[in-house]
């Protein structure tokens, strides 16, 4: 047996938990070994690390890189800070695991793509949702003309995050902090996998994509989108939606629905399940698997299989991104819309009405103020 693949987590609050508790699966088995964490907060005084007990920590990640011979480096950090870190990790020699959004910027983006190809390692995105294997299924679905034509892609999110969500962090709800572009918006972070199936099942992931049409709101006290919607259309003309919104009354498992002529195909892509709703027929429900996008990253070092995830299949995401980031600010919805109510998890905030809006517009591939005029941004700014 070959000896254990050295892996650093940088990151090791938030997101990092998530990574802690994935990788014993790994260390169990004895593919990997985790050799160090790095933050500059260390873990708290009897912090198990989620079980993996005392590890070396580092607060810098050049001292991190050269301590442990990381050949793998996990990046879970803020999103400002994922190009410089990623830079320092391939200028090290190790490959990457980058959680998403890939960069802050576009022009972030290019940077990457390009550090990436000067230095040699690999650099896997952590869009987890692009490892399902139903996003294999849905294509085949559409290719074998199941559902005719296609007519559109449309994408609805419900969630309940409470005020503890944005106190958890000072760049979560952000657009911009300390001079740095963070984009912490509800399109562009948690549902931003939404975003990217979306267009991965367009087969547009990577190509530019223009003309991007949003609606951008928030009810919580925060720079961000916690509620919006966004209209891309494809180079060939189909078009694609995705309305998500944060302040739902309970949080459901998002959904993809590739709209055809003769009927839809529902991707419950957090849970890896399709259903195919034909006209005269009753649904067919399939589930299927899912390969871990770290498992893949090793595969790839290991044994030159293809990478499901380099950067390049998240270019379209990022054109929305930069879209986002670059949009006028989101627009406040007022408190008359609004249902307000203090939970132990926090301030939960309700907009009336939401859900249903959120569902139609995933139904109809419309926007909001398409569906509701009074959803207009300047409607909402002229008539609170």
């Amino acid at each position: 047996m070959s000896a254990p693949t050295p892996l650093l987590l940088v990151g090791i609050h938030g997101h990092g938990r998530h990574h802690l508790r994935a990788l014993h699966r790994l260390t169990g088995t004895g593919r990997v070994r985790l050799a160090g964490v790095c933050d500059p907060t260390p873990p708290a005084p009897g912090d198990d690390l989620e079980g993996h007990g005392l590890l070396p920590h580092f607060a810098g990640l050049e001292e991190a890189l050269e301590a442990t011979g990381a050949r793998v480096t996990v990046i879970a950090t803020p999103i400002h800070t994922h190009l410089p870190l990623a830079r320092t990790a391939l200028d090290h020699g190790s490959h990457i695991l980058l959680e998403k959004p890939t960069t802050a910027t576009l022009a972030e983006f290019d940077q990457l793509n390009a550090a990436a190809e000067a230095a040699g390692p690999s650099c896997q995105i952590g869009f987890q949702s692009l490892g399902s294997h139903a996003l294999a299924a849905v294509r085949a679905l559409v290719d074998s003309g199941t559902v005719g034509r296609v007519l559109g892609i449309g994408g609805a999110g419900t969630w309940k995050r409470t005020s503890h969500y944005y106190d958890r962090a000072p760049w979560a709800g952000q657009r911009r902090l300390n001079g740095h572009d963070v984009v912490d918006g509800a399109l562009t972070n948690p549902f931003a996998h939404a975003v990217a199936t979306a267009l991965d099942l367009s087969r547009a992931a990577e190509e530019p994509v223009h003309d991007v049409e949003l609606e951008l709101f928030h009810a919580h006290p925060i720079q961000s989108d916690d509620t919006s919607c966004l209209r891309v259309r494809t180079p060939d003309g189909t078009p694609v939606t995705v309305a998500v919104t944060l302040c739902a009354p309970e949080t459901t498992p998002p959904r993809l629905t590739v709209h055809g002529e003769h009927g839809r195909i529902d991707l419950d892509y957090t849970l890896d399940r399709v259903t195919v709703h034909r006209d005269g027929r009753p649904p067919r429900t399939t589930e299927h698997g899912r390969t871990p996008l770290l498992d893949n990253l090793l595969d790839h070092i290991e044994h030159g299989t293809p990478l499901l995830v380099p950067p390049t299949r998240t270019r379209a995401f990022m054109h929305v991104l930069e879209a986002v980031r670059t949009a006028p600010d989101p627009v406040a919805v007022p408190a008359t819309r609004q249902r307000v109510r203090e939970t132990p998890e926090g301030t939960h905030r309700v907009i009336t009405g939401i859900t249903d809006l959120v569902h139609r517009s995933a139904r109809h591939l419309a926007l909001f103020s398409e569906l509701d005029p009074a959803w207009s941004p300047t409607a909402l700014e002229s008539h609170p």
